[in-house]
């Protein structure tokens, strides 16, 4: 909110113009056989003849100024967004601990989705992680200091084993069903390919079609068939559980990825380190602009009184040794 200084009636200002006439007119007078020019305004003759009419002169410009009706108002701004609704949708299965994307997958892609959180002011997120079934971590909401904290909260593996992307989809077209935003988007982020779950994610992908729902898949992991580190957790001779870590391939099922993508009028990316993971969600975070309208709100009060006063102290200024004088006779 800023302090916004506004005059109501600013043609008055054109008096102004007078004043320096009235000056020139009135150090062109002749008073006494001498022109008021003519004595140095220095002198206390000078103070004289010409301080009355200054202050004269300078209570005018006061009233000019006040009747120009200086306003003291502070103005704010309101913003209106056409919001996108959100869900984010990623993949919490064993294999998102994988450390091809230092220092693992799953860390990786929590740091850029809060990232993309905190670009989308005007939109409502969502958060759904998914492994062998789906569970909703945060529903459709603004609040996003709240969903940084859950998705911070996120870890590898909490639900079934398996990767559900069918049950994944449909759960977040379920939290977007009621949505009345004139977008709704799906992100998708996932390392596997669908081998758990009722539900056949090219079915869900037509739900989530039939919905208005755009979803955008994202498929994270080392190309080809090249084996990444996989930390695992497995007893040692004492009975202990102990992490070690073995080389694996898995790959991820990018044709079933790219036709999620195209049946629900989104885009299928592959990612294959930090780098073009934090590209995906850059170009998704463009593509999906929210429209924001911005009002500029205004309160005036009124600022001319003190003006006004002040034109009238000048006023009264040269009556007030004359009224002291007065006084003090016996």
């Amino acid at each position: 909110m800023n302090g916004v200084l506004h005059l109501a009636q600013p043609a008055w200002l054109l008096l102004a113009g007078l004043l320096p006439l009235l000056a020139w007119h009135h150090h062109r007078r002749p008073t006494a056989g001498l022109t008021y020019s003519r004595l140095p305004v220095g002198t206390r003759g000078g103070l004289r003849l010409h301080g009355p009419f200054y202050l004269r002169l300078i209570a005018l410009a006061l009233l000019v100024v006040a009747l120009a009706r200086p306003q003291l108002g502070y103005a704010w701004e309101e913003s209106e967004t056409e919001g996108i609704d959100i869900e984010l949708v990623i993949d919490v299965s064993g294999s998102m601990a994988a450390e091809d994307f230092p220092p693992n997958r799953i860390t990786v892609a929590k740091n850029v989705i809060q990232d993309f959180i905190a670009g989308r002011q005007g939109d409502r997120l969502g958060l759904v992680s998914f492994s062998g079934t789906a569970l909703t971590r945060a529903p459709l909401t603004s609040d996003h200091r709240m969903l940084h904290v859950l998705v911070d909260g996120v870890g590898v593996d909490p639900l079934p084993r398996g990767t559900a992307i069918g049950v994944a989809l449909a759960t977040a077209a379920r939290r977007l069903e009621a949505s009345t935003a004139k977008t709704k988007v799906v992100v998708l982020v996932t390392d596997g390919d669908n081998n758990a779950g009722e539900i056949d994610p090219k079915t869900a992908a037509a739900l989530c079609k039939g919905l208005g729902i755009k979803v955008y898949t994202i498929g994270v992991g080392a190309t080809g068939d090249r084996p990444v580190p996989v930390p695992v957790q497995q007893p040692d001779i004492f009975g202990r559980m102990v992490t070690r870590r073995q080389m694996a391939v898995m790959p991820v099922d990018e044709e079933l990825l790219a036709h999620i993508a195209a049946t629900t009028g989104g885009k299928f990316y592959r990612a294959s380190d930090r780098s073009t993971l934090e590209a995906v969600f850059t170009e998704i975070d463009q593509l999906e602009k929210t429209t924001l309208q911005v009002k500029r709100f205004v309160r005036y009060r009124e600022a001319f009184m003190p003006f006004a006063w002040g034109a009238l102290a000048l006023l009264l200024a040269p009556l007030a040794p004359a009224a002291l004088g007065r006084t003090v006779e016996p």
